[in-house]
């Protein structure tokens, strides 16, 4: 959501920003869900697709009015003709915010920072701030995830393929690897492991996926990964090596908390045989780690 309340700011355009702040019941969204509509655009979806028209119609009178809304769906909901399929009941507050708030400027430092804050609005004066402050009804926003992956082969290169798809910012190194970086979006790095983790520095929204099929090159990774705060660690080879690689690791000084992190074989156990089918597992994987 924030890259899309940053663009409509870039461009000098307000944004009607509409978040769950109340939610009972089945639906597909909980609490701090959220969409950003514009006098010409809209993203985000708060439900399966039963509100989201009329949403858009309350956002943009808020940016016609600058008047915050609080809306209720569901039960005891004065939309009659507007029905939850679920039974449930959802509570939305809709507010303006212009380009030069500073709420997003805020947003925007954290972000670029990878910091995780918490934003607190009652639709007329906004906050952002540390999330360790008790203060209710607050948003928290983290850091975007992020996904290394350490390899070459089809492997590797699907699982950073994916990990795009997810809409994740991707690096790929390949140590010693052509110059031509392969043919997608990714930040292509192919200095050493040891200067590119140096370089990323990850962080505990950051994941790490290593697919070499070299014991060197796993092993220099998978010693800079452990030891960094990287939310995700995982290696893909046979079960029957990992003795080996942990005993390697730990006369390399790597600690037993820290092997601890580590996922071998990569990816959850689905059968996969495919590059995309072990991409599949290791991006499901981390999903469901919420690195």
């Amino acid at each position: 959501m924030r890259p899309r309340l940053f663009a409509a700011a870039d461009r000098g355009e307000p944004v009607a920003l509409v978040t769950i702040v109340a939610a009972e019941g089945g639906g597909p969204r909980g609490v701090g869900a959220q969409m950003a509509v514009t006098a010409s655009d809209a993203g985000g979806f708060l439900s399966g697709g039963c509100i989201e028209a009329d949403v858009i119609l309350h956002a943009r009178a808020t940016l016609e009015d600058r008047q915050p809304r609080r809306i209720v769906y569901g039960r005891g909901s004065p939309f009659v003709d507007t029905r939850l399929p679920c039974g449930g009941r959802l509570d939305l507050l809709v507010e303006r915010l212009d380009p030069d708030d500073p709420a997003l400027a805020e947003l925007r430092h954290a972000e670029a920072e990878r910091r995780p804050v918490l934003y607190v609005s009652n639709g007329h004066h906004r906050s952002v701030r540390m999330p360790g402050e008790r203060v209710e009804g607050g948003r928290l926003y983290q850091p975007p995830q992020r996904l290394i992956v350490v390899g070459s082969d089809p492997f590797a290169l699907a699982i950073a393929a994916l990990g795009l798809a997810e809409g994740w910012a991707v690096d790929l190194i390949r140590p010693k690897g052509p110059e031509t970086p392969p043919p997608l979006a990714v930040s292509y790095h192919r200095g050493s492991t040891t200067e590119a983790f140096a370089a990323l520095r990850p962080d505990p929204w950051t994941a790490v996926a290593i697919a070499t099929h070299d014991a060197d090159l796993d092993h220099d990774a998978l010693a800079c990964a452990l030891r960094s705060p990287a939310g995700y660690v995982g290696v893909l080879g046979a079960r029957r090596r990992l003795p080996e690689r942990l005993n390697r690791l730990r006369a390399a000084g790597v600690t037993s908390s820290e092997l601890e992190r580590l996922r071998a074989p990569i990816g959850l156990a689905i059968g996969a045989r495919s590059p995309t089918e072990v991409a599949v597992s290791v991006i499901a994987e981390i999903i469901g780690t919420g690195a």
